[in-house]
């Protein structure tokens, strides 16, 4: 078994063909596209195939170290995830195949009008060892 990270996108990928913002959905197509993910996550969790999933909130901050006691905060920028990343799923299965054919699945949750997103997903391996150096 290998675990593959499937990222779902705000925006920043190659747009959907139903690319309407779930900000302009209608609270009845916001809940079909919820039921759509956890429906999806309750069967791959019945095949053993789903490992977790989480949605991420618009909020968030840049925190590095930068000497003792002083964490420096910062509201952005987030281009390259408090923007872009919605949530994520991670599963673990059998080849790429299957990881391949799941995000295909996946991107076919509801959207505007009841029709499927057909959103791009980001599919990412798992690093199973760490890279080596070659000489």
């Amino acid at each position: 078994m290998a675990k593959y990270l499937l990222l779902k996108h705000y925006r920043g990928a190659p747009a959907a063909v139903n690319d309407v913002p779930m900000s302009e959905w209608t609270p009845e197509e916001v809940t079909a596209h919820i039921t759509y993910m956890n429906d999806f996550a309750a069967r791959l969790e019945e095949s053993g195939e789903f490992v977790d999933a989480q949605a991420l909130a618009f909020d968030g901050m840049w925190v590095r170290f930068d000497g003792e006691g002083r964490p420096p905060v910062t509201d952005g920028p987030f281009a390259e995830t408090k923007d872009v990343i919605a949530g994520w799923m991670v599963i673990d299965v059998d080849s790429e195949e299957r990881a391949v054919e799941l995000a295909g699945e996946l991107s076919a949750a509801p959207g505007a009008d009841g029709r499927p997103i057909h959103e791009w997903l980001e599919l990412r391996p798992f690093l199973t060892e760490p890279p080596t150096v070659g000489e």
